[in-house]
């Protein structure tokens, strides 16, 4: 069966995105300097900047049967990406997240995130044979724990490439989860939760965490400082690579367009150096607009390259 490059299991969402002066308190208002209407979700976030940056990409993910269902998926389709793995669930609203930013670039979410838009086991081995053909298998880990233990094990079954994004909401699941991963991408919390301690703080940290987790399984770790940069660990290398000197308006998508940016580089066989400075600059890319929703032209990418600091 010939399958896509990469398959994304994951949430889709419509994103309302909201950029505020400051977040009024208690019986407040304040005006709306920009709104943004989007496809979202970690899932689709990671589908859309997969489809920029070249690869052939479908999402596994769940919809109502609404019309904001039906806007979802066409605002997927048009970014080129294969929502045929897609579950329509009915009697359920569309998942629906609300991210409202201030002027210091900090971030609320509120989220309605209905139960019946989450992945189940089921929905996932009613998709093995699309997961088992593609070339790689992204996996987000907000997921309920036995779809993602599903969809790491009929991907690894099948020699394909696992990517695993973040930690699972049960621990007890992390040390299958890992076993089976290629690939793990953990911001400073979920590291911190992964290993049973605080957040890494620095490079060395960030470092030291990595080769914790690589110890488990993957191959490549990337582990987020926050504030900093990130730490990568493969076979016989590590490197630490600085955040681009960028202002941050929205750190929304940041590790979305990361994660996409990994699996791009690990689908074209790049060094792993060269693919750590790239899916730095991708995350990059992404922090200087409001919203989630990535947008990694080649210009966009080569503009933070440059200014990533050589360390």
């Amino acid at each position: 069966m010939t399958g896509l490059d990469a398959i994304v299991v994951g949430q889709v969402a419509r994103d309302l995105v909201l950029l505020v002066d400051e977040v009024p308190g208690p019986s407040g208002t304040a005006p709306v300097r920009c709104r943004r209407e989007l496809l979202g979700g970690k899932g689709a976030n990671q589908a859309v900047g997969l489809a920029q940056l070249g690869v052939r990409v479908g999402l596994l993910g769940v919809v109502g049967e609404d019309e904001v269902g039906d806007r979802l998926l066409g605002r997927a389709r048009s970014d080129g990406i294969d929502v045929a793995p897609v579950l329509r669930r009915p009697d359920t609203p569309s998942a629906l997240i609300v991210d409202v930013v201030d002027a210091r670039a900090h971030w609320r979410y509120l989220e309605d995130i209905p139960e019946a838009t989450l992945l189940s086991e089921a929905d996932v081995t009613g998709a093995a044979e699309v997961l088992r053909a593609a070339r790689a298998v992204v996996v987000q880990l907000q997921q309920p724990l036995p779809a993602a233990l599903a969809a790491t094990r009929y991907a690894r079954d099948a020699g394909r490439l696992v990517v695993l994004d973040g930690a699972p909401d049960d621990p007890d699941g992390s040390a299958e989860l890992l076993s089976r991963a290629d690939v793990l991408r953990a911001d400073a919390r979920e590291a911190g939760l992964l290993l049973g301690g605080d957040p890494p703080k620095d490079a060395e940290a960030g470092l030291r965490a990595g080769r914790e987790l690589a110890a488990r399984g993957p191959a490549l770790v990337a582990v987020e400082v926050a504030g900093e940069g990130n730490a990568f660990v493969w076979p016989g290398g590590e490197l630490f690579v600085p955040l681009s000197e960028t202002p941050t308006v929205d750190s929304t998508g940041a590790g979305d367009a990361f994660v996409a940016a990994v699996t791009a580089g690990l689908l074209r066989d790049d060094p792993y150096p060269r693919l750590a400075r790239y899916a730095v600059a991708a995350a990059g890319a992404t922090v200087g607009h409001p919203g989630g929703r990535p947008a990694l032209t080649p210009e966009a990418i080569e503009a933070q390259l440059a200014r990533i600091p050589d360390r």
